[in-house]
């Protein structure tokens, strides 16, 4: 029990390091692609920053708006944290200490829940400009939800479970991926949509909300919130690469090394298309789910479905 407590706490600690350090890699990534040098003044070439950053955030003093409902504006940070946090209990590793059999429906029940967070802290804040981010937000969620759980049935019928390991190493001949180009693509830019980046970031529009849900939020509240969102791209950077690119790899055979730089390659994916794209319309983005992806997402299955089905009998 004791060992099982130690490695979680382990695991955790790495994770928060790898999102704090992934935050440096945005900033710097983004600044090349706009001709600048980003942050480069703390330490050598500025790779302190995000050390320095979490200190000034939780040393500063907490913001307590006069009209906020105090109980749900404080737990909804932490809420969204813990949610980002369970999500990487599902990381297929033989050193971890739980074994999801049942891993796509925690998954899914996990990241449904996600919503609850964004909805409390826009609620709780009683500023319009939160609300009116949190309900965008929640509306996007949800209708973007709809094709990732269609998408997450492709992989279970190739494979016939819902273990993640299983589905990882069932690509040990063919990644995923080439099997069905368009709807490895659907996924991500679900995934793009689901974890609320650019240009699908409606919740905290800088334009027209002031940044949304989080407006009211400071201090620790604000880095909680930060590092959900953040840990939440790492996490589906994860999940892509083991749904279409798991098994072994081509330069790198069966190496948590290969697996990990298919991940953070997913993950530099994120930062190039918020470097490369403007925001969408809202009602564009809308239209994209309910019109294009739900539609391809219904008819790929209905394919894939009737191939297995003449395979197996």
């Amino acid at each position: 029990m004791y060992l099982s407590i130690v490695s979680s706490l382990f695991s955790y600690i790495c994770i928060l390091l790898a999102v704090a350090f992934f935050t440096l890699l945005e900033r710097k990534g983004l600044s090349y692609m706009q001709l600048r040098k980003g942050p480069n003044k703390v330490g050598l070439m500025g790779l302190p920053q995000p050390i320095a950053d979490a200190a000034k955030l939780l040393t500063k003093e907490i913001a307590k708006p006069t009209m906020a409902n105090y109980s749900p504006y404080f737990v909804a940070p932490v809420f969204s944290f813990i949610l980002a946090l369970l999500l990487w209990q599902l990381y297929p590793s033989l050193y971890s200490c739980s074994y999801f059999k049942w891993g796509i429906l925690f998954f899914l029940c996990v990241s449904g829940m996600n919503v609850y967070g964004t909805l409390l802290a826009g609620w709780a804040s009683n500023s319009k400009y939160a609300l009116l981010g949190s309900l965008r937000a929640i509306a996007q969620t949800i209708s973007y939800e709809v094709s990732m759980a269609l998408i997450l049935l492709f992989p279970l019928f190739l494979v016939g479970s819902f273990n993640f390991i299983e589905i990882k190493e069932s690509q040990s001949l063919m990644w995923f991926t080439f099997l069905m180009i368009p709807v490895s693509f659907i996924w991500f830019v679900t995934c793009v949509a689901e974890t609320n980046r650019a240009p699908f970031d409606f919740a905290e529009g800088e334009s027209e909300l002031v940044s949304g849900f989080n407006i009211e939020y400071g201090a620790a509240g604000f880095a909680l919130i930060f590092l959900a969102e953040y840990a939440n791209i790492l996490v589906m950077s994860l999940f892509t690469s083991l749904l279409f690119l798991g098994g072994s790899s081509f330069i790198l055979f069966e190496s948590d090394l290969g697996f990990m730089m298919k991940v953070l390659f997913f993950a530099f994916l994120f930062i190039w298309v918020r470097g490369s794209y403007p925001r969408f319309r809202y009602d564009l983005l809308m239209g994209l789910t309910w019109k294009g992806f739900l539609p391809a997402s219904l008819c790929f299955l209905l394919l894939i479905s009737v191939m297995s089905y003449i395979f197996y009998y």
